[in-house]
C-alpha cells in the first residue's frame, strides 16, 4: 500500500510544486526602466562591422547620452514616409532611410478598443529607441562613400502601402547611385530591395547588412516557460539568447547560408531576413554606455563586387508586427524561411501545444468564442480519456471492496512492513486489481494542463480574447475577487488572496468530483486528496481565466462521467446472473 500512497504523493507534490513554482517565483524581476534614452550618431562607413559594433569593446551608435523627447516630437523632426496599411501605421525616416516608427492598429495596449495602438518601433530620439536599418558597408581594400545614418535620400513617393512600394535614391557622387525599394504586404512583412549602380569606371567591393537596434533593456513577463529577447534560425537551429545572458557573456556570431535573426517579445517581434543568394554572419550584440544597455542583431552579408558599369541588387525582408501562429507559418511555406514557425515559442512539447492551439483555432472559427473553443477542446479531450476513466474508476471501487480485507491484513502484519507488501500484492493479483491505475488519468491530464498553460500565455489569439460577463481577456485572470466582495470593498489585496469567481467554481466543482469517488482506503491519501480543492483554487487563481474554465469544464465533465460509469456499475449488479 505504501507504493501507491507513495505514487500519489509524488503527483500531487509535482503539481503543486509546479504550479506554485510559477506563482511565486516568476523569474527574474524586469529591469528597471533606462534613466535616459540616447541619440544615435553618424556610424562609420568604412570597415567590415555592422554600424555600431566596430571592434573589440566598441559600442551601439550614440554613445553621448543625451534627454529623450515624446514619440510625436521626434517623428516630427524628420521628413519622412508615411507608412498606411490595414494592419501598420508608421512612417520611414527620410534621412537614413531608417524604419523607425510603427504601431498596429489591430492590438491595443488595454481591452479598451479606444486605448493607444500598440508602439513597435520608436525613432532614436524618443524613449526606448527601438529601430530597423538596412545599408552597405565597405569590404578591406574599399574606400568608397556609401550611406550613413545621415545620408538625405530622395524618395519618388509620399506613402508606403500595399502594391504601393517607395524608392529612395542617393548619388554618392563618386560613380555609385544607391537604391533602396520599399514593398509591404497587408500583413507585417516588408520587402527591401538593395541596389548599388556603379558608373565610377572602377570596380568596387561592399557588405550588405542589416540591423535592430534596441536602447535599454525591455519589461519582460519573467517566466521561465517563454523566451523574450534576441532570438535567430541559422544553420538549422533556433538560437534563443536572453538580454543577461547576452551582457554577461559578450557577443555571439554565426556564420549561415540562411536564416533569420532580430527580436522577439511575448507577441510582437521584428526579424530579418537576408537575401539567401549571399551567406552571411549574424551576430548578437550589447554594449553598456552612459548607464543604457544597448542591444543590436544584426546580419553582414559575404563581399560583393560590382563591376564598373553594372548593377547589383538583394532582396531581403523585415518581419515588424504580431506573432499570429497561421500568418507565421504561412511565410515560412510562402517564402520558403526554414523554422520561421519557431519564433513563436511552443516550448519544449509542441507535439501538445501545437495540436491544442490547432483544436482551439479551429472550434474557435466555428464558435466564434475562445471559450466556447476551449470548452469544445475539453469535451474532445475527456472523449479520449473516457476508456481510462472508466477504468479508474473501476480500479478504485474495486479497492474499496477489498478495504476490509485489507484493514485485517494491516492489523495481522503491521509490524512486518515487507510481509504486509506481500499479502496486499497478493490480494491485488487475486482479485485482479491494479492499485496504481485509478492514478493514470491524473498522469495524463498533467501535461495537457501544462500545454494548454503554454498556449494560452503564448498565443497572441489568446491575448484580451474575451469569454461572457466579467471575462474579457482569456489569457488574464479572473478579475474579481471574494476578499474584496467582488469589487464592493476597494482594498488592494495580496496576491495569494485574489480569489475570483471562475476559480470558486473550479473548486467548487473539484470538491463534488472527489464527493462523487470512492474514499481512499488509506488515511493519509484521503486527507491529501480533501486538501486537494482548496489547493487548486489558490493556486489557479492567478493563472489564465482560460485555463481555470478548461480545468472547471474538466472537472463537470469528470462528474457527468462518474455518474454514468456509477449508474452502469449498479445496473450490472443487479442483473441476475444467466442460467446455464
Amino acid at each position: 500500500m505504501s507504493e501507491q500512497r507513495n505514487l500519489i504523493l509524488a503527483i500531487v507534490l509535482s503539481v503543486v510544486i509546479l504550479l506554485g513554482f510559477q506563482t511565486l517565483f516568476p523569474g527574474d524581476p524586469p529591469p528597471p526602466p533606462p534613466i535616459e534614452s540616447p541619440a544615435v550618431g553618424t556610424p562609420g562607413a568604412t570597415g567590415s562591422a555592422v554600424p555600431g559594433v566596430s571592434g573589440p569593446g566598441a559600442s551601439l551608435p550614440g554613445t553621448v547620452p543625451t534627454a529623450s523627447v515624446d514619440r510625436r516630437t521626434a517623428i516630427a523632426a524628420d521628413p519622412r514616409i508615411r507608412i498606411n496599411t490595414p494592419r501598420l501605421h508608421g512612417s520611414i525616416r527620410l534621412r537614413g532611410g531608417w524604419i523607425d516608427d510603427l504601431t498596429l492598429p489591430d492590438y491595443r495596449q488595454t481591452t479598451d478598443p479606444k486605448s493607444p495602438e500598440i508602439a513597435l518601433l520608436n525613432p532614436r530620439d524618443a524613449a526606448d529607441p527601438y529601430f530597423v536599418d538596412f545599408g552597405w558597408l565597405n569590404a578591406l581594400g574599399s574606400s568608397a562613400t556609401v550611406p550613413t545614418s545621415e545620408t538625405p535620400w530622395v524618395a519618388d513617393g509620399t506613402t508606403l502601402a500595399p502594391g504601393q512600394p517607395v524608392t529612395l535614391t542617393w548619388d554618392n557622387g563618386e560613380g555609385l547611385t544607391f537604391v533602396r525599394r520599399f514593398e509591404i504586404d497587408a500583413n507585417y512583412m516588408f520587402t527591401v530591395q538593395q541596389s548599388v549602380r556603379n558608373s565610377s569606371g572602377q570596380p568596387v567591393t561592399l557588405h550588405s547588412y542589416g540591423r535592430v537596434s534596441r536602447h535599454g533593456t525591455p519589461e519582460t513577463s519573467g517566466f521561465y516557460i517563454l523566451h523574450e529577447g534576441m532570438l535567430g534560425g541559422m544553420q538549422e537551429k533556433v538560437m534563443e539568447v536572453d538580454y543577461d545572458t547576452i551582457a554577461e557573456d559578450g557577443d555571439i556570431k554565426e556564420q549561415t547560408r540562411e536564416g533569420w535573426i532580430g527580436f522577439t517579445d511575448k507577441y510582437w517581434m521584428t526579424m530579418l531576413i537576408p537575401d539567401r543568394a549571399t551567406a552571411f554572419e549574424g551576430a548578437f550584440r550589447h554594449t553598456y554606455v552612459g548607464g543604457i544597455d544597448k542591444y543590436q542583431t544584426d546580419y553582414l552579408a559575404d563581399p560583393i563586387t560590382v563591376a564598373s558599369g553594372s548593377e547589383v541588387t538583394l532582396t531581403n525582408r523585415l518581419f515588424a508586427g504580431a506573432k499570429e501562429v497561421d500568418l507565421i507559418d504561412g511565410y515560412e511555406e510562402s517564402l520558403n524561411i526554414p523554422l520561421f514557425g519557431n519564433t513563436i515559442d511552443w516550448g519544449w512539447f509542441p507535439f501538445l501545444t501545437q495540436p491544442l492551439f490547432i483544436a482551439i483555432d479551429f472550434f474557435n472559427s466555428l464558435l466564434g468564442n475562445l471559450g466556447l473553443a476551449i470548452i469544445a477542446t475539453t469535451i474532445i479531450i475527456k472523449t479520449l480519456f473516457l476508456p481510462l476513466a472508466y477504468k479508474s474508476y473501476v480500479s478504485m471501487n474495486a479497492m474499496k471492496e477489498l478495504q476490509p480485507e485489507m484493514v485485517k491484513i494491516r492489523e495481522r502484519y503491521g509490524e512486518d512492513r515487507q510481509r504486509m507488501q506481500q499479502e496486499m500484492m497478493g490480494l491485488y493479483k487475486k482479485n485482479k486489481v491494479n492499485p496504481v491505475s485509478g492514478c493514470v488519468p491524473i498522469l495524463l491530464q498533467i501535461p495537457v494542463f501544462f500545454a494548454l498553460y503554454k498556449v494560452l500565455f503564448v498565443t497572441i489569439e489568446m491575448r484580451h480574447a474575451p469569454f461572457y460577463g466579467w471575462i474579457q481577456d482569456l489569457s488574464a485572470p479572473d478579475p474579481t475577487n471574494i476578499f474584496e466582495l467582488f469589487g464592493l470593498i476597494p482594498w488592494d489585496t495580496p496576491d495569494l488572496l485574489h480569489l475570483g469567481i471562475w476559480p470558486i467554481l473550479m473548486g467548487g466543482s473539484m470538491w463534488l468530483l472527489q464527493k462523487m469517488n470512492p474514499t481512499p482506503p488509506d488515511p493519509m491519501q484521503a486527507r491529501i486528496m480533501m486538501m486537494l480543492p482548496i489547493v487548486f483554487t489558490f493556486f489557479l487563481a492567478r493563472f489564465p481565466a482560460g485555463l481555470v474554465i478548461y480545468w472547471t469544464a474538466n472537472n463537470l465533465l469528470s462528474i457527468l462521467q462518474q455518474y454514468a460509469i456509477k449508474r452502469r456499475m449498479a445496473n450490472r449488479k443487479k442483473q441476475p446472473a444467466k442460467s446455464t
